[in-house]
This record gives structure tokens, C-alpha cells and sequence, in this order.
């Protein structure tokens, strides 16, 4: 095996003193080689241990000689193999890695092709958005101009229209002031010839007119004559003639009878129908129909007797205490009137919109009644009418078969306090009036009364009362309730109908409403009906008639800041009402210590005058 390791081959450079000696290198002069320190140091880097060789050569030729060098051989050469196989996996690993490789670098092309398809589309996209654009701007262009072309156009026509106008009118006027020249020269002349007719025709004119005279002057005295000539006759005749004098004095007599009984049946026919079937002044508006009204009005007059009682808390928003509880008066009123008992007298105070006479109307129709709506301001403007006014409204409200519910709006306005020193005398004896009427319970009438300042009623009016209900504000809930149903009333409705010129625009309207309902907190039912109506003003008014989210919400604001206007008006009102009041108790305090004073002086007065001793009969 030395052929494998070299073994027993010389080295032909080691060999070989011919050989070319580094560059700087010399021969002595004895022949020996004289190297330098530099080339020493180069030749160190040729130097190896060639005793390393010896031992590797030596032991090859043991193994050589081993009875074991077949094997040697032959694992070596499953060694090398091993090697050649591992070589080829590495290879082949080698090649799935580049073909790994490229199949990611085709995904990265692949995924650079779709992001560059979609930058082109995107740029596309752009590019088309921005032709778009720019068509629109050039379409908006030409509109401006020619709207601009058209503006010039009609300008230019306006102001042809307005010479021709001009000069039309400078026509006419010329021809009117020739027409009248034409006109007054006309008159001129013909006023100069009647003038110089009449000089010329003077005498037989005068002659004229003076035999016009006597002609009237003889027919008139002709027509005296004969008058009196007849009437004195007729005179004379019936003077003479007692059965004719006694014929005219019976028919003067009976003519005269006629008359007065005629007129004094006609007034007692007028004040039976107008007690009965009338409707008396006071009373503002009414459900109870007349035969009058049937005939005027046949098609309201078979709907009210066809149409069914409805629910006395439709469309009425209130507290759900407070509809429990005129639920139970409503009940109580249909079958008062289903079983003719004695209605109760209910008084219902509270702030002012908060559904009083709305809930009084249903009531009503509720239990099949009729409702007649009167207000206590009428009342005192009347003066000493207002007595007779009262006694009407009752009598009127007494001939009905239906029932009537009788309901009196700011009924404090004249059942004040009969102990004030405010109320005047007819103030005083109206009240008078209708505590006589209202003394007892009637089966004819329920009596309604409502109020914002309930404290100022008299303590007879408060006796005649069997029940008081307190309409209160509406709270978050109500609020809300009533939000969605003057939304649905005002603008919904008519939006979906389309016969108005309304539309509404997309929002929530439901989270909308419950908003509104945070904001409108103090306001009453009344002011939040004039909120809906405002709302459908609003749409009214705009250019296209839709109703936005932001239109709502500005007439919702302005709801708002006019009820916190109007409740610093009403504090500055009641500030300016307390110091009134305080000065006009101290006068009428100190008029009262005058009355008493002289009242006092009266009552010594008056009893010593009764006194029996002391007292002188006057003459």
C-alpha cells in the first residue's frame, strides 16, 4: 500500500541540489550556500516535520503487512462511498433548496404582479375618479356659463322690454295729452256756443220757466183743494155717523191689542228657545247640536249619533297614577249616566298645557255626554249682565237628555274669594249666582272645574267640589311618549300620505325622540304639540321640504330656551305680584282699622240713640 501514501518514491526537490535556491540566496567561497536573515525567515514558512511522513509511511507498511488491510481497504472504500452518498444528499437537499427557492421567488412574483395589478387598478380608479372630475367641473362650467349667457340674454330683454315699455308709454301719455287738448278745446267750444245760444235764446227761456211756475203753482193749490174737500167729508161723515166711529175705535183697539200680545209672545218664545235650544253667550264651544244645527249640519249630526263612545285616555299622555285614576272617574261618569244618578263635580288644577280640557272633551264623549266649554274671563266683563248670563248657561245646560258636562276654564277668574276687597259687586253677585245654581247635586249637568291657582277659590265654590285631580308635568317617560306621538302626528303621517310637501330624511328617529325627551324636561304637553307643529313648519319652509336631523334639533333648542325665557318672565311677574300685594295689604290693613274705627263710632252712636231715656223722636 505504499503507492497510496507515496511511500518509497523520493522527492525529486529534496533530492535535487540543482534546484534554483529562493531569489537572495548566494554560494560562499568554500562552496557552502550564505543566506540572509530575510530569506531565513521566508524559508521557515518551507519548513515541515518530515518526521510526521516517516510515522505515517511507517505505518502503512504495518498495516501493508497486517492481516488486516484487506478490511482497512475495504472500509475505506465503504467510507468513501458513505461520503459519495452524503454528497448526493447534500446535493440533492441542495436542489430541493433551489427549487424551493424559485417557487418562492414565483410567489414573491406572483404576490408583486397582484400588488402591481392592484396599484394599476387603484391608479385606474384614480385616474377615471379624477376624469370624472373633471367632467363634472367642465360640465359645471358650461352650466355657469351659459347660465351667465342666459342671465346676460334676459338682462338684454329686460332692458329692450323696459324701453319699449318706455317709449309705449311715452306714446300713450303723448296721445293722452293730445286727447285731452283735443278734449278741452272741444268743451271750450262748446261751452262758448251753449253760451252764446243761451244770450241769444235769454228771453224765451225766461218766458219758459215762468210759465213752469204758474202751471205747478195752479196744480198744487187744485191738489190741497181737493184733499181737504175729501178728508173734510170723511171727517164730517164719520162725526156724524156713531156705528162708523164705534167700527174704527174697536179696530184701533184690537189692532193695538195684537201688537202688544204678538211682541210679548214673541219674547217669551225667544228666551224658552234660547234657554232650551240655544246656545247662551258665554258658552264657547259645545258638542250639543240644535235643531237648528241638524238641519245646517245633517252629516255631523247622524256621525255623532252613528259614532260609538271612544276610550275617555285616547291620545291623553299622563302620569300612569294619574290615568288610573281618571280611568276610575271616567267609569264612574258612563255609568252615572247609563243608570240617570247625580253626577259629581270634579275640579282639576295644575299647570297651565298639561291636558285638562283634552281629557275633559273625552270624557265627555267617553260617556256619551255632551260637553259645552265656557271661560271664567267672560264672566266678569259682563258686570250686572253676568247674573242673568249664569242663570242662562244653567237653564241651558238643565233642558238637555244626554247630560252635559259643563266644563269652566280658569274658573278662578270669577269665584275668587268673596272675603277680597278685589272682587267688584256684579263680580260678587255672579258668584252668588252660581252657588245658587250649583247647591245641589244635579242629574241633568256635571260641573268641570279647572284651574291653575286653585288656592284663590271661594270656600263655598271648594264645598261643592266632591273631587280634586292635580295635573302634573310630565316626566321622562311621558315626555317621551309624547315626543313619538306628536312626531308620528306631524310628521310621519303626512310624510307616508305624500299628498303635502313633506319628506323626512334618514336618521334614528327612535334614539332621536328619546333625546328630545332628556332636553324638553319642564315642558309642558301643550308646548311639546307646538314643538310637532314646528317641525312640520320647518320642512315647510325649507327649499325641498325635507326634514333633517339638525332641522329637529334647532326647533328642539329653541323650545327650550324660549320655556326658560318665559319662566324668568313669570319670576319676574310674581316678584312684581308679591311686592303689589304686600303694599295692598298694608292699605287695606289700615282702611280696615278705619272701618272698624268708624264703625265703632256708628255702633255708640247708634246705641245711644236707642237708648230709651236719651233718645228725642225727630218732628
Amino acid at each position: 500500500m505504499s503507492w497510496i501514501f507515496g511511500y518509497g518514491k523520493k522527492d525529486p526537490q529534496l533530492l535535487d541540489p540543482s534546484q534554483e535556491m529562493p531569489p537572495g540566496t548566494g554560494k560562499t567561497e568554500g562552496g557552502g550556500l550564505q543566506i540572509s536573515e530575510s530569506d531565513m525567515k521566508k524559508m521557515e514558512a518551507y519548513r515541515f516535520d518530515s518526521a510526521a511522513l516517516e510515522r505515517a509511511a511507517q505505518a502503512a507498511r504495518e498495516l501493508e503487512k497486517s492481516k488486516h488491510a484487506k478490511e482497512a481497504l475495504e472500509l475505506s472504500k465503504m467510507q468513501e462511498v458513505t461520503k459519495q452518498q452524503e454528497l448526493m444528499v447534500n446535493m440533492k437537499a441542495y436542489e430541493a433548496e433551489i427549487e424551493r427557492g424559485k417557487v418562492q421567488q414565483k410567489q414573491v412574483d406572483a404576490e408583486e404582479r397582484r400588488k402591481t395589478l392592484q396599484e394599476e387598478t387603484r391608479q385606474h380608479q384614480a385616474r377615471a375618479q379624477y376624469q370624472d372630475q373633471l367632467s363634472r367641473k367642465r360640465y359645471e362650467d358650461q352650466l355657469l356659463q351659459q347660465q351667465k349667457i342666459n342671465d346676460e340674454n334676459l338682462r338684454r330683454q329686460e332692458e329692450s322690454v323696459a324701453k319699449q315699455e318706455a317709449m309705449r308709454k311715452a306714446t300713450v301719455e303723448h296721445e293722452m295729452q293730445l286727447r285731452a287738448n283735443l278734449e278741452m278745446k272741444k268743451i271750450q267750444a262748446e261751452m262758448e256756443a251753449k253760451a252764446k245760444a243761451d244770450r241769444e235764446n235769454r228771453d224765451i227761456n225766461l218766458e219758459q220757466i215762468r210759465l213752469k211756475a204758474v202751471e205747478n203753482r195752479a196744480t198744487i193749490l187744485e191738489s190741497i183743494k181737493t184733499a181737504g174737500s175729501v178728508i173734510g167729508a170723511g171727517v164730517q161723515s164719520l162725526l156724524t155717523d156713531w156705528d162708523k166711529m164705534m167700527v174704527a175705535a174697536g179696530g184701533l183697539s184690537l189692532l193695538a191689542l195684537g201688537v202688544y200680545s204678538a211682541k210679548g209672545v214673541t219674547g217669551v218664545t225667544a228666551r224658552y228657545v234660547e234657554a232650551r235650544l240655544g246656545k247662551p253667550s258665554l258658552v264657547r264651544e259645545t258638542s250639543r247640536f240644535s235643531l237648528l244645527d241638524s238641519v245646517q249640519h245633517p252629516i255631523k249630526t247622524v256621525k255623532k249619533l252613528v259614532n260609538k263612545p271612544s276610550d275617555a285616555l285616547a291620545d291623553v299622555i299622563l302620569a300612569p297614577e294619574l290615568e288610573e285614576r281618571l280611568r276610575d272617574v271616567a267609569i264612574a261618569t258612563k255609568n252615572t249616566k247609563k243608570n240617570r244618578g247625580v253626577y259629581r263635580n270634579i275640579l282639576m288644577h295644575g299647570p297651565p298645557g298639561t291636558g285638562k280640557t283634552m281629557f275633559a272633551k273625552k270624557l265627555a264623549q267617553h260617556s256619551g255626554m255632551d260637553y259645552a266649554i265656557m271661560t271664567g274671563g267672560d264672566v266678569a266683563p259682563m258686570g250686572s249682565e253676568g247674573v242673568t248670563a249664569v242663570h242662562k248657561v244653567f237653564d241651558w245646560a238643565g233642558g238637555t237628555r244626554r247630560g252635559l258636562l259643563l266644563f269652566i276654564d280658569e274658573a278662578d277668574a270669577f269665584l275668587r274669594k268673596r272675603s277680597s276687597e278685589t272682587i267688584s259687586e256684579n263680580l260678587r253677585a255672579t258668584l252668588n249666582a252660581f252657588l245658587y245654581r250649583t247647591g245641589e247635586q244635579s242629574d241633568r249637568f256635571m260641573l268641570v272645574l279647572a284651574s291653575n291657582t286653585p288656592e284663590q277659590f271661594d270656600w263655598a265654590v271648594n264645598d261643592r267640589l266632591d273631587e280634586m285631580v292635580e295635573f302634573n308635568l310630565p316626566g321622562h317617560e311621558e315626555r317621551e311618549r309624547l315626543v313619538r306621538l306628536y312626531f308620528d302626528k306631524f310628521v310621519l303621517q303626512p310624510a307616508l300620505e305624500g299628498n303635502k310637501r313633506l319628506k323626512l330624511a334618514q336618521f334614528d328617529y327612535g334614539q332621536l325622540c328619546s333625546e328630545m325627551a332628556r332636553l324638553l324636561d319642564g315642558l309642558s304637553g301643550r308646548e311639546i304639540a307646538k314643538l310637532g307643529a314646528a317641525w312640520q313648519a320647518a320642512a315647510f319652509a325649507s327649499h325641498d321640504g325635507v326634514l333633517t336631523e339638525q332641522m329637529v334639533r334647532d326647533k328642539c333648542m329653541d323650545a327650550v330656551n324660549q320655556h326658560k325665557q318665559k319662566v324668568e318672565w313669570q319670576s319676574e311677574q310674581e316678584r312684581r305680584e308679591s311686592k303689589s300685594i304686600g303694599y295692598q295689604s298694608a292699605k287695606d290693613s289700615s282702611t280696615t282699622i278705619v272701618k272698624k274705627s268708624k264703625s265703632q263710632q256708628a255702633k255708640s252712636t247708634t246705641s245711644s240713640s236707642a237708648d230709651p231715656v236719651k233718645a228725642v223722636p225727630k218732628s
